[in-house]
């Protein structure tokens, strides 16, 4: 974390600098923070890669809420406590819709 040196306000970092919100200082980021910043970007780059993991997922006779397509690849997540049931998702094989059941 980083400090604005005016007004001791915590820097954001915007496009590879950190800006003070409240007085508008900027400064670079140092080399490690646009490092980290480009493995952020790396990890949503690898949610793209998500379709290619569906093709291998199990698939289940059900209706999409938004296209009525009879087919749709599920899985199962724990959402809520360790004593509560999973969550099962759901994604659409035509048209990629999510939706979820309790």
């Amino acid at each position: 974390m980083r400090f604005c040196p005016k007004c001791k306000t915590l820097l954001v970092p915007v496009n590879g600098k950190y800006r003070c919100p409240s007085c508008g200082y900027e400064e670079l980021a140092p080399t490690e923070e646009k490092e980290l910043i480009s493995k952020k970007k790396a990890k949503v780059e690898e949610k793209v890669e998500e379709k290619e993991l569906t093709e291998t997922m199990p698939t289940v006779a059900v209706e999409c809420p938004k296209c009525g397509h009879k087919e749709a690849f599920w899985f199962t997540q724990q959402t809520r406590a360790a004593d509560e049931p999973e969550t099962q998702f759901f994604i659409c094989k035509k048209c990629g819709y999510r939706w979820r059941k309790y």
